[in-house]
């Protein structure tokens, strides 16, 4: 696996094991404006008027992120697949997300492979992610706490899942939507978009700590235009979305042979229905000082 000095300073093993053991099989690694940090993640309070998808395209996939904030919360399932040449790995990952509180807890299957066995458990919130089994050296059970700012891709796909207020997140910067049609998934009648995204402008858009991550990676991905594909329900909920970021697996290189594709889907369900996630308890979780050594 070659790995640049960038993406050794940018990414504290703690983080990366999840992206590093896929990509040590593609031949790469990987080096949060209108809305306030209060709904970057979602906001549950009431909207004055009813919800309801809107007929242009772009203005439909961008109000998606808040619509579906003012859920409260939901379930969510997660894939994330890397791909280098012919080489592949896959992760996949569930969990609830409260839109109340902005935090989620996503539990991560690790593939085949990779540096650690059993399941890496992720808890986010705006600009901050907490992990348990994430293969550094830290004692079993105990957690590490990142700032997304450490992270050059700011988590939103270094751990193997992208949680699902960054995935939705992610659509305020849409630039160009087109419908490609009516398809119902899971028994529900949906609205299907795809188009291209900017990062950048999806941070600025969403503001506070949870513009934090879209920065990191708007500068970190080398193909700026990121393509997405979106199910949005008659009321703009976001249902499902894909997202296609792409890297340079060597440092500066702008080689097609060295570009690593990484595709993430979230799918959302049992919109308002109660969930249950807390921070892990202080005394469980330890920092990483500069080494990437926790302490």
């Amino acid at each position: 696996m070659t790995t640049s000095r960038a993406t050794r300073t940018l990414l504290p093993a703690a983080a990366t094991v999840l992206l590093a053991a896929a990509l040590s099989g593609c031949g790469g690694t990987a080096a949060s404006g209108g809305s306030a940090d209060a709904s970057a993640a979602g906001t549950a309070s009431q909207s004055p008027v009813a919800d309801k998808l809107a007929d242009d395209p772009v203005t439909a996939v961008r109000n998606a992120a808040d619509i579906t904030g003012r859920t409260g919360s939901a379930q969510a399932t997660t894939e994330l697949t890397t791909e280098s040449g012919e080489k592949k790995a896959a992760f996949t990952g569930a969990g609830p997300y409260d839109y109340v509180n902005r935090i989620g807890r996503i539990e991560v299957q690790v593939p085949p492979g990779a540096a650690t066995t059993g399941k890496v458990v992720e808890v986010v919130e705006p600009g901050i992610v907490f992990l348990q089994n994430s293969g550094a050296k830290v004692p079993a059970g105990k957690w590490v706490k990142l700032d997304v700012r450490q992270l050059a891709d700011g988590n939103l796909i270094s751990n193997g899942a992208t949680d699902p207020a960054s995935a939705a997140g992610a659509l305020r910067g849409v630039q160009q939507a087109s419908v490609v049609g009516d398809e119902t998934l899971d028994g529900v009648p949906l609205k299907h978009y795809k188009g291209t995204l900017d990062l950048a402008k999806a941070a600025d858009a969403t503001g506070g700590q949870a513009a934090n991550g879209l920065r990191m990676a708007a500068s970190t991905f080398t193909v700026k235009d990121v393509p997405f594909e979106a199910w949005l329900d008659a009321q703009g909920r976001l249902h499902k979305v894909t997202e296609v970021f792409t890297f340079a697996g060597v440092a500066g290189s702008k080689d097609p042979k060295d570009q690593v594709k990484v595709t993430s889907t979230v799918s959302l369900s049992a919109f308002g229905q109660p969930v249950q996630v807390t921070e892990p308890a202080a005394a469980d979780v330890v920092e990483m000082k500069d080494s990437s050594s926790p302490k």
